[in-house]
């Protein structure tokens, strides 16, 4: 049955993009002012599939963390494609950091540059960090909430691998505390997985962690996951 409901969920989430790809360009070209709502479009019809055609009941604690206006930090788990689509439809004005390359995808590149996401070329060293704070001055002085992976990629559920520094330069740049976020996205939707899974899929915040050294904060966020974890399932 899993199988089947995969099969359906990525044809019609596939062709669901293609046309709203394609219905995009207008939005490029004359009103690239609702790009970003555009995009919570999108997002919001791909998680509804999935939620429905997959059989995926998706569970959110800790919303009281976030702030009620403004610019946040979150540093979140990253298992699953899941993981950037949901802040979307979580948050008023999300902005994620992500790898630049995504910005060259046709018809979506684009899309993600109109939508004020903050694009980091790794592979450029010292300069990559220097891009990543001012994106992040950018992003904090027009109330975004900004979410990045720590992690730098998508990890297996109860894997751990070394976070990256970048989280910190942003808090310690901005003064802004950092919010911890647990999932188990990678039991539903995995890293290349074709094949979805039902169940319970769990987004879990924790309380956030001042700004502080960068090797306190990375050991922290490790410490916020970790006591998150089995309030995720995992």
């Amino acid at each position: 049955m899993a199988v089947v409901r995969s099969v359906v969920f990525n044809i019609v989430a596939f062709v669901l993009t293609g046309v709203m790809g394609v219905g995009a360009l207008p939005i490029r070209w004359f009103m690239p002012g609702h790009a970003l709502a555009y995009a919570k479009l999108w997002s919001r019809l791909v998680l509804w599939l999935f939620r429905t055609i997959c059989g995926v009941q998706v569970r959110v604690s800790g919303l009281e963390h976030l702030p009620q206006s403004g610019p946040a930090l979150i540093a979140s788990q990253h298992q699953s494609a899941f993981d950037t689509l949901v802040w979307m439809l979580l948050l008023p004005r999300p902005c994620y950091v992500m790898k630049g390359e995504l910005t060259r995808i046709p018809l979506l590149g684009p899309m993600l540059v109109l939508t004020g996401m903050m694009p980091v070329e790794r592979a450029a060293g010292a300069r990559a960090l220097r891009l990543l704070l001012q994106g992040t001055d950018k992003a904090v002085a027009d109330n975004r909430q900004i979410i990045i992976f720590p992690e730098g990629t998508r990890t297996m559920p109860g894997e751990h691998v070394a976070l990256k520094p970048g989280i910190a330069a942003m808090s310690s740049h901005t003064g802004l505390p950092v919010i911890p976020v647990a999932t188990n996205s990678g039991l539903f939707w995995g890293r290349n997985a074709f094949v979805k899974r039902s169940g319970v899929l769990h987004v879990c915040l924790g309380p956030s962690i001042a700004p502080t050294r960068r090797a306190v904060l990375l050991e922290e966020i490790e410490k916020s996951w970790r006591a998150l974890e089995p309030g995720c399932g995992l």
